[in-house]
């Protein structure tokens, strides 16, 4: 039996649930939302998985689901090589946020990730020690400022809510999902220019992991298909 995991609640689910019923496949919840029991509609051979969209990506990475819909920031930031252990099939275009670096807004020199670069390494000189991004998605930021050069920082982890940390001088810049940047300007935080590290949205994957019988992989093609993948 092909397992489809999807969001468990709130409009994640909800509109997965829509993208799929307007081209033909059915998905509902069978049982209380505590139960988190479902069914698929149109297709045979495929059952309904209810998991948390962070659960998702290592749910498909372990092979303990066939496909998976989760944020894209998701499946990049938990698994390791990530292309490795799972496909895309899909973009939903639905679930938009992006991850981005945000630092102060009084800070009126630094607006790019060059500018970070530099305030990093005079921050240093300053204090004794490299100036602190909180987030929650160390793989993603690390590569990222990696990739841009960027040095003479620390990431921390941010139990919390991430924006408030600069306030509460936990750290001095952040890196964090958005999807209008209210919270952030609100905070008193600005998104460097150059500094988005991932524009996530709702992903239909493939994991390359599970066990795929002749079944499953003929059920797969008849959900691609009723899908127009």
């Amino acid at each position: 039996m092909l397992k489809l995991g999807v969001p468990s609640k709130g409009r994640l689910m909800d509109k997965t649930f829509d993208w799929f019923g307007a081209r033909g496949v059915g998905l509902k919840r069978t049982g209380s939302e505590r139960e988190y029991a479902g069914a698929v509609e149109g297709v045979e051979g495929c059952e309904l998985h209810l998991l948390s969209a962070g659960e998702i990506p290592g749910a498909l990475a372990e092979g303990r689901i066939h496909l998976g819909v989760t944020g894209s920031d998701l499946v990049r930031e938990k698994i390791a090589s990530w292309e490795q252990r799972v496909e895309e099939l899909e973009l939903l275009g639905f679930g938009h946020a992006n991850l981005v670096i945000a630092v102060p807004a009084f800070w009126a020199d630094v607006d790019t990730l060059d500018d970070l670069d530099a305030a990093a390494s005079a921050f240093r000189a300053v204090h004794g020690h490299r100036l602190r991004i909180a987030t929650k998605y160390h793989r993603l930021v690390r590569d990222f400022l990696r990739q841009e050069g960027v040095a003479d920082y620390a990431l921390i982890d941010s139990q919390g809510a991430t924006e408030g940390t600069v306030k509460n001088e936990s750290a001095e810049a952040i890196a964090d999902i958005t999807s209008s940047g209210e919270t952030l300007r609100a905070n008193h935080l600005k998104v460097l220019a150059d500094g988005c590290v991932h524009r996530s949205q709702a992903t239909l994957f493939r994991s390359r992991r599970a066990e795929w019988s002749e079944a499953d992989r003929a059920t797969l093609a008849a959900l691609k298909d009723r899908l127009g993948l």
